[in-house]
């Protein structure tokens, strides 16, 4: 019998190739928190697709903040904040979701140009 893998090792590898896999993945954990409430979850489903686009200092570059500071978003410090907004949005009819963006993600450098032409 084949040796199974690590499983968030395969997700990381498999998720590098296909971003759009990676949101689909994702859009399906939320789905699974709405009905389970599973911050841990979330929260660990995030941090693989974090790791498959080349992990917190990129995303941190990507995003202007300190890579500590996306770690600690990581480490479930901040699931009870997410917790309380996933029940705030739901008594409003509402609910947490994931969806793909319909253009690239946006750099400092394409935020910078494109605040050139508003102006």
């Amino acid at each position: 019998m084949r040796e199974m893998g690590d499983w968030d090792a395969y997700l990381i590898e498999r998720f590098a190739k296909d971003r759009e896999e990676a949101i689909g993945f994702l859009h399906a954990v939320m789905e699974e928190y709405e009905r389970f409430g599973n911050v841990a979850a979330v929260l660990n489903a995030v941090d693989t697709v974090v790791q498959s686009q080349g992990g917190v200092a990129e995303l941190a570059k990507q995003t202007q903040l300190e890579p500590e500071t996306l770690a600690q978003l990581l480490s479930g410090d901040s699931a009870p904040p997410l917790d309380r907004f996933a029940v705030l949005l739901k008594a409003l009819g509402c609910r947490l979701t994931i969806e793909p963006l319909t253009e690239a993600m946006p750099t400092p450098e394409t935020d910078a140009a494109r605040m050139e032409n508003v102006a």
